[in-house]
């Protein structure tokens, strides 16, 4: 088994742009281009789900919290959101119409483009083998309708969290490829 090597993003230098972040190189050598600054954005959350007051509801949960939301009311509409306004979060109902969640699950899971994006599954169903094949379709966490709203806030938090340090330790880890292959 290779040995692990401790990483720590804070010691990555300050030019290597990091999501969420704007970093600015402090000094470039003349002949090397600056990387660009990244864009601080509020977390996108998709809301997925073909019942207007479970929409309502959840809008209603995360009014307030900063985070810009979107909503898609059925399968084939999830799918086109997410290609055209790349959330962070989808809050994915599993019995929707045209496509079902499990299936949206499944392709956005297979596409090399959206496999990073973070689904937390909402759902009525609530027995052991709806959860099993929401994991297995891909989900990150599951929660079961009626939703708590506590419950719900810091699920979203945390998977927002664990998308962010992935996303950094994803940049950290090409820019010390880039480096090691002498391209910075």
């Amino acid at each position: 088994m290779a040995s692990k090597i401790p990483l720590v993003v804070s010691e990555v230098p300050a030019h290597l742009p990091i999501e969420g972040k704007a970093h600015m190189q402090p000094s470039t050598p003349s002949n090397q281009p600056a990387p660009a600054a990244v864009p601080t954005r509020a977390p996108r959350i998709l809301i997925a789900d073909d019942t207007p007051e479970a929409v309502e509801l959840l809008e209603a949960y995360l009014a307030g919290t900063g985070y810009e939301t979107a909503i898609a009311t059925d399968g084939e509409e999830t799918l086109a959101r997410v290609a055209d306004w790349h959330p962070d979060l989808i809050l994915l109902d599993v019995m929707m119409p045209k496509i079902s969640g499990f299936e949206v699950c499944k392709r956005l899971r297979s596409n090399p483009a959206t496999r990073d994006i973070a689904i937390l599954m909402v759902t009525a169903l609530d027995q052991t083998s709806d959860v099993e094949r929401a994991v297995e379709a891909g989900t990150h966490e599951f929660l079961s309708k009626p939703i708590n709203k506590a419950e719900l806030l810091l699920t979203v938090r945390n998977l927002l969290a664990a998308r962010q340090k992935k996303t950094e330790l994803d940049r950290a880890l090409d820019y010390f490829d880039r480096m090691q292959q002498g391209h910075p």
